[in-house]
């Protein structure tokens, strides 16, 4: 990826000064950094760096005891998850979320916005109009699994997939949304080589095609160091450093990180 392409562009997602405690545990440290338009950021750090408590905070699934998130130029702390979805903002769990009794393309369906039918007494009063937007939503469900290749697996139940398979489906979800920025976590966990390299590259597809902005969570240090740029370091709570990969990989303070004794800690 290219410094030139993404370094003039705003910032989309600004975190300031994020607090959060669990008790006697600061899981968060007035936290601060942003996400540009139209990159692919990578959030790394050790375990128990509070990674995986920031995207909590973000996305609004855990509310910040001090600081502020910010979405382009709107202040979305303290909004409920949907309220964030709403707004362009989506993400993917490092356990897949699917619904597993349903079909892969139903899970799709399921996530579109704005379905009339949602309000039952348009099924009576506007008939057509339901069923016009079931097909066009399956329509778009149907592309969308094209692109991500699992058009063979569209009317499995979605719990019966791989679990390479499950984080292409979350990928896909998430699209379903047109959204502005997707945080993915940990999208290369239990996921074999061949899927990844599918995964990495429909990310950089939409990033380059779609102007979609990542920001992502992941051990994978060669997946990182290929796909993201810039990188976040965190480290205990708090972000330790920002730079192009191979910055990172010289640092001698992200290796102290990793290697200093709190890589065995439990993630935040």
């Amino acid at each position: 990826m290219e410094a030139s392409a993404t370094g003039d562009k705003p910032a989309l997602l600004r975190v300031e000064g994020l607090l959060k405690d669990f008790g006697g545990l600061r899981a968060i440290d007035h936290c601060s950094f942003s996400v540009r338009e139209g990159t692919i950021t990578g959030l790394i750090g050790p375990n128990g760096a509070g990674k995986t408590t920031m995207f909590n905070v973000i996305t609004g699934f855990i509310q910040p005891d001090a600081g502020h998130v910010f979405l382009g130029g709107d202040d979305i702390t303290g909004l409920a998850p949907n309220e964030i979805f709403a707004k362009g903002l989506c993400r993917t769990f490092q356990i897949p979320r699917e619904h597993q009794s349903m079909s892969v393309i139903e899970n799709l369906m399921l996530v579109a916005p704005g379905q009339l039918g949602e309000r039952f007494w348009n099924c009576w009063i506007r008939p057509g109009e339901v069923r016009r937007q079931e097909e066009e939503i399956r329509a778009r469900a149907e592309e969308v699994l094209r692109f991500v290749e699992l058009t063979h697996v569209a009317e499995e139940y979605a719990g019966k997939l791989s679990g390479g398979q499950k984080k292409l489906l979350e990928l896909a979800r998430t699209l379903m949304t047109e959204p502005k920025i997707v945080l993915l976590d940990e999208p290369a966990a239990g996921v074999n080589r061949t899927l990844m390299k599918r995964l990495s590259e429909n990310i950089e597809t939409l990033r380059r095609e779609r102007g979609i902005t990542f920001l992502l969570i992941e051990h994978d240090m060669n997946l990182v160091m290929n796909l993201c740029d810039p990188v976040i370091v965190m480290s205990e709570g708090r972000q330790l450093m920002e730079g192009r990969p191979e910055e990172v990989q010289r640092d001698s303070r992200v290796l102290e990180a990793y290697l200093g004794g709190q890589y065995a800690a439990a993630e935040g």
